[in-house]
Parts: structure tokens; C-alpha cells; sequence
């Protein structure tokens, strides 16, 4: 009753509005694109009958991501409607009341929630609008161009809205099976990234420790050159797990072409015993909105794909019951069930003894994340899960770390013969490296392995960005077109192979990937190609399906120090998102920082805001402490991909931590 109440109420609004309002209304002007405008055109008077004063409300500073006019509102609810059902935050509401209604946040504060960008396509009238977007174009001077999201491997559907090759807009494409009308904030606004001061349009090499640009023929010679300079055991290469099938089967192919085994993706995986590869889900990621029971292990769902968090909310107001195992006590939008806060070590163990208490009906969805998938000891995590799914206790999913590691997996961007995974690769060993789409300081497991391991190597990085501490590791810089800029298919979690079209345009000379990659591949001598477009490229390509192993890593010693904690920030995932201006503005956006137990922090002589030097063994580093109760003891949590904790490594085991002099 109250929700057919709300819908006649909205209908009421709607049919005045359609009545009293002309066509060129400011109050609800978008540019073309407002719901109103169209009704009215196709059915409306052309002259209002409205001539009372229009009232004059106040606007809200809702953050760095959604514009205000309130004075267009007309109170219809949607965007309060979605805060409440869809994304579960239920942050904006109505104050005051009759003719005085507002609509805005309870308490003044910024819009928090991973996806609250969708408020700007729900919103009829423009009252919320893209601040990002906001006074760059008219919708007619658009061109719409089908996409695909690469932040995350759900593969959300959406358009790039270009102007004169620069995108300056994404929207999201209706999909039932993948986003339905739904896109994160991540994915709306990255697209501000393409477009960083250190952006690389030309071709560099470095000379005698000088850096010049060159032509391209000069630099894919150079780039060549230092590939077959050494045998091909002591040479290998290294992609991005964003990195589309097409540069995926072209990097396989050149690998091939030059003997080197040494051939992976897997950058942040640590433990390789079982020969782990990113795996389809179990299940359509739709269907895990009517699921009866969902574990997450190892896992901040709604930071590392905020829309299968929105599934999973979905599925609670179903009835679904949710358990966590993870070191952290991280925040969602639903109550879990049961809760089981443990320190990273022990999540293979608290999973066993959850899973003893599961029936054998198939009804439980298993979610392994970023922290049971990167874990010292994940070949054990991962043995237990499937051992709960082998005996019908659970249907698996696991996150796959990168947007395309799935599609680089079957593209056969791995190990072969007796060549190395990623980790072994960094060992110092290898003369010669080509990594494709990496920021070696922010991306590998080890960073400081890695900057180590390309300081004893020729480097050749093929990349969209160039930085001050890329140049000191590099020897030849090849600039490569990023996904929006290119034609390209990606596969998602569900397996299915998906297709962007090329929306912005490459700076400079900068090319596709795969097309840099077919031309290192001409300089290198190699027998010839029989394609030479994208077409001929995805018809020659041999996927195959990788298939992991069954072993497990000896359990790691444990002495002094705390274990640590590693995730991603959403808003620093890759090169693109690290540089988008109003992404890093965001609340969510945290600055780098150490997070203890309050219990152990009083144990080092730390209290929150304080100093502390954190030391691992391999580096060391400075930062500012937080307290939580929501951490498992014993733990400290330390976010990845900031310049401030590059210099620690995520493969120790331990961290010890004092008060910084």
C-alpha cells in the first residue's frame, strides 16, 4: 500500500509538471537529455499555465562526484529510493515538510557510497547532475560509443561519450546478466585518468642514462635488440592482468617466437603451488542475487567489485544469509549472519570449520577475494574451497585479480615449459624483461623486488604512463592506447568474452597494444604473421582452457611481528584510476596509513595519529596510525599502491612496527 501510495504521489508530480511546465524550463534543463522535456514534447501544451513564484532551494555539496541544482527538484524520490533499496546506504532523504520538502544527506556530509553516481541517471530533472561532466558539453555533441568497464573483472556495460576523440563522459549500458542499469563510481569517472600530465605520446629510449624520443622504428630496433641479446631462459615477460585477449594472444605469440618460457600475469600472486589461474564463477554472477547462503572469504567485496557487493545486497533482502571469514571487519550494507575476524593465516581454517557446519545442498555461493587470492599460504585457502564445493557444500567463485585475468589465462599468458611465474621472475636472474602495462612501483607483489630485479635487467615497457620512478628502472618506453581508446574483448567473470569499441583518441604516435606488440614482433626477425588486422589477429589466436594444480605451499615460520593485511585502495586499483582528480578527492580515497588493534597498539606505545616506522625485512616505511577494532589482533592492515608503502613488501609474513623517531 505505502509503495502504491509513493508511486501515485510520483505520477501526481509528473502528470503537473508535464501540464504547467514549457519546453524550455530552466528549472528542468539537462541539455537535452531530461525525461520531463520529451513527455512534454510529445505530449504537453507549449505555453505554462504556471505563474505563481517558483520557490528557490539552497544546494548541497554532496562531494566531488555528484553536482546539485536543487532548485529542479521535484521531490519524485528516486535518488532517495536508490540510496535505501539499491545501494543500501541510505544517505539522502526528505527534511522538512509540505511545500518545504528538501531532498539532500542527513548529516551535510559527502555522498560515501561506491556507486552513488547512478543517483545522476535516475535523477528526472537534472537537480543531480555529473560534476565531473558538468558545463564540458551538450548531449548532441556526443558521440556514443559501446564500452567496457576494466577495473574490475565483473565487466560492467557501459557507453564512452566522446567529443573530437576525448571522452569526457561514461553511461552506464543496460545488461540484466552483468550490471543490469547499474555502474560504480570507479567505472563512471577513471575515464578523468586518461588524460594525467604523464600521459606518454612518443616512443623514448635511454642513452647512456639520458632519456630521448625516438621514432618508433629506432625504438621497437632498441626494444628488439635487448629481447635477443640474452638467451632466451635469462628473458621474460610480464603483463598487466587488465590487458585485453588480443594483447594477451599477441604477448603469447611473441613469447613463442622467441623461445621464452618466462610468460605470466598473475603480478600480485604470491603463492603458486597449486599453479592457481583466475577461473570463471561457478555460477552466473546474476543468479547470486537470489542465492540462499554466500560466504566471504578473504574478501572486501564492495571495494574490489562493488556491483557483485550490490548483488549480495540484493540477495539479503531475499532472506539470504551472509558469513564472513576475514582479518578485517570490513563494512557492507547488510548484517552478516555469523563473523569470523581472523588473522590472514588462519582463514584456511576458520573456512574448514565453517564449511563442517554447511549442508551438502549447493546452495551456498563461496567468494574468495583479493586477500585469501594473494595470501603467503592461498594454495591452502583455495584446496579448502574446493574441497567444500567437491563435496556439493558450495558453489565457488573466485575474484579474479585483474579486469582480464580470466581472458590472459586462456590466452595462454603463462608460464611454459620450465618457465617461471611472475614471483620467480623478480628473483634477479633474468637479463632482459618486457612488462606490458605495469607500474612496476605500484603493481607487483613485491615491489621492491621488482625494482631491484629491472635495475639488473634491460627493461622494455610497453605504457600508457610514464613517471619518474619508471624512467630510473626502464631502458626503451613503447606508449600503448588504453582500453577506451582501442577495439578490444575482455572476459568476465561469468566467461564470456566481451567487445569495447575505440571512443578517445591515443595521444601522440601512442598505438594499440597488440599492434606494438606485431610490430616488436617484425623487428625481432620472427617467421611472418599471416594477419594484420584485429580481425586476422582474433581469428589466428588458440585460446585454451588453463587448468590449475592440486599443491600445496609448506606453511611459512612464523616468529616476532604482526601479520600483515594487504589490500588495494578502490580508488588506486591501476594507472588509470591513480591518476583520475575527482576518484583520488573521494572520502573513500584514504591517505596511506597503518591500521592496529587498539590492544596491540597500546602494547607498541602507539596511539592513533601517531607516527609509527614499519619494517618488513625489505624495506622500510613511515606512516600515520589508525585504530580499529575491527582488525583481527596480531594484525596491522597496510594498503597497497601508495608511494608511501611501496618500499614494504606484500610477500612477508610479518611487520614489525615502532614509534617513528
Amino acid at each position: 500500500t505505502q509503495s502504491k501510495r509513493a508511486l501515485d504521489a510520483q505520477r501526481n508530480v509528473m502528470e503537473f509538471l508535464l501540464v504547467n511546465h514549457p519546453l524550455d524550463c530552466p528549472i528542468c534543463d539537462q541539455g537535452g537529455e531530461c525525461e520531463l522535456q520529451d513527455v512534454s514534447m510529445g505530449y504537453g501544451r507549449s505555453v505554462s499555465r504556471y505563474v505563481d513564484r517558483k520557490r528557490v532551494v539552497p544546494d548541497e555539496d554532496m562531494g566531488p562526484l555528484v553536482a546539485t541544482d536543487m532548485t529542479r527538484c521535484i521531490q519524485c524520490t528516486r535518488c532517495v529510493r536508490f540510496s535505501a533499496e539499491i545501494a543500501g546506504t541510505y544517505e539522502l532523504g526528505g527534511i522538512y515538510r509540505g511545500e518545504n520538502l528538501q531532498i539532500g544527506t542527513f548529516d551535510g556530509k559527502p555522498l560515501m557510497s561506491e556507486i552513488s553516481g547512478n543517483v545522476i541517471d535516475v535523477c528526472p530533472v537534472g537537480a543531480l547532475t555529473n560534476k565531473v561532466f558538468r558545463y564540458k558539453a551538450r548531449a548532441w555533441e556526443l558521440v556514443a560509443k559501446e564500452s567496457v568497464a576494466y577495473h574490475d573483472a565483473l565487466g560492467s556495460n557501459l557507453f564512452l561519450h566522446t567529443r573530437r576523440g576525448e571522452v569526457l563522459r561514461a553511461v552506464p549500458r543496460d545488461n540484466e546478466a552483468v550490471n543490469e542499469c547499474w555502474l560504480s563510481d570507479r567505472d563512471r569517472y577513471s575515464h578523468e585518468g586518461l588524460y594525467g600530465e604523464d600521459r606518454l605520446s612518443k616512443p623514448m629510449v635511454k642513452e647512456n642514462g639520458i632519456w630521448r624520443e625516438a621514432a618508433w622504428d629506432e625504438a621497437l630496433a632498441a626494444a628488439a635488440d635487448a629481447l635477443q641479446s640474452v638467451p632466451a631462459g635469462q628473458a621474460g615477460i610480464l603483463a598487466h592482468p587488465a590487458a585485453s585477449n588480443e594483447e594477451g594472444a599477441m604477448l603469447a605469440l611473441l613469447a613463442k617466437g622467441l623461445g621464452i618460457g618466462n610468460l605470466d600475469h598473475r603480478i600480485k600472486q604470491r603463492d603458486f603451488a597449486d599453479a592457481a589461474v583466475a577461473e570463471a564463477f561457478g555460477l552466473p554472477v546474476a543468479d547470486i542475487a537470489k542465492a540462499k547462503r554466500i560466504v566471504l572469504v578473504g574478501c572486501n567485496v564492495r571495494h574490489e567489485m562493488p556491483l557483485l557487493h550490490q548483488r549480495i545486497h540484493q540477495a539479503v533482502k531475499r532472506g539470504a544469509q551472509v558469513h564472513v571469514v576475514n582479518p578485517v571487519d570490513f563494512d557492507f550494507t547488510f548484517t552478516p549472519a555469523s563473523k569470523a575476524i581472523v588473522p590472514p593465516s588462519k582463514l584456511a581454517e576458520a573456512l574448514t570449520a565453517l564449511g563442517a557446519g554447511l549442508d551438502a545442498d549447493g546452495a551456498t555461493v563461496l567468494v574468495l577475494g583479493e586477500i585469501a587470492e594473494n595470501q603467503a599460504d592461498a594454495s591452502h585457502i583455495r584446496a579448502a574451497a574446493k574441497a567444500l564445493q567437491a563435496a556439493g557444500k558450495a558453489v565457488l567463485c573466485r575474484l579474479p585479480q585483474g579486469a582480464n585475468a580470466i581472458g590472459l589465462a586462456r590466452q595462454g599468458v603463462l608460464p611454459g615449459g620450465q618457465g617461471k611465474d611472475a614471483f620467480a621472475m623478480l628473483d634477479g636472474s633474468l637479463k632482459a624483461l618486457l612488462l606490458f602495462g605495469i607500474e612496476p612501483q605500484f603493481d607487483f607483489a613485491d615491489n621492491a623486488r621488482a625494482a631491484k630485479a629491472l635495475l639488473g635487467a634491460k627493461a622494455v615497457v610497453c605504457t600508457a604512463f610514464t613517471s619518474e620512478a619508471l624512467c630510473e628502472l626502464a631502458d626503451v618506453l613503447l606508449p600503448i592506447a588504453a582500453l577506451p581508446e582501442i577495439q578490444a574483448t575482455l572476459t568476465n567473470v561469468n566467461g564470456i568474452e566481451q567487445r569495447s569499441e575505440a571512443a578517445g583518441k591515443a595521444p601522440g604516435s601512442a598505438q594499440s597494444g597488440w599492434r606494438v606488440l606485431r610490430a616488436l614482433y617484425e623487428h625481432c626477425a620472427l617467421p611472418a604473421l599471416a594477419f594484420t588486422d584485429i580481425d586476422g589477429l582474433r581469428a589466428a589466436a588458440a585460446p585454451n582452457a588453463a587448468v590449475s594444480g592440486s599443491g600445496l605451499s609448506s606453511p611459512a615460520a612464523r616468529g616476532e611481528g604482526f601479520e600483515r593485511v594487504a589490500t588495494s585502495p578502490i580508488y588506486r586499483i591501476d594507472a588509470v584510476t591513480r591518476r583520475a582528480p575527482a576518484l583520488q578527492a573521494h572520502p573513500l580515497n584514504a591517505d596511506a596509513r597503518i591500521v592496529m588493534h587498539p590492544e596491540d597498539a597500546a602494547k607498541a606505545g602507539l596511539a592513533e595519529g601517531q607516527m609509527a616506522r614499519v619494517g618488513d625485512g625489505t624495506g622500510t616505511a613511515v606512516l600515520p596510525v589508525a585504530l580499529s577494532s575491527a582488525l583481527a589482533p596480531s594484525c596491522v592492515w597496510i594498503e597497497t599502491n601508495h608511494p608511501a608503502t611501496a618500499p614494504l613488501s606484500q610477500t612477508a609474513a610479518l611487520a614489525i612496527v615502532r614509534a617513528a623517531p
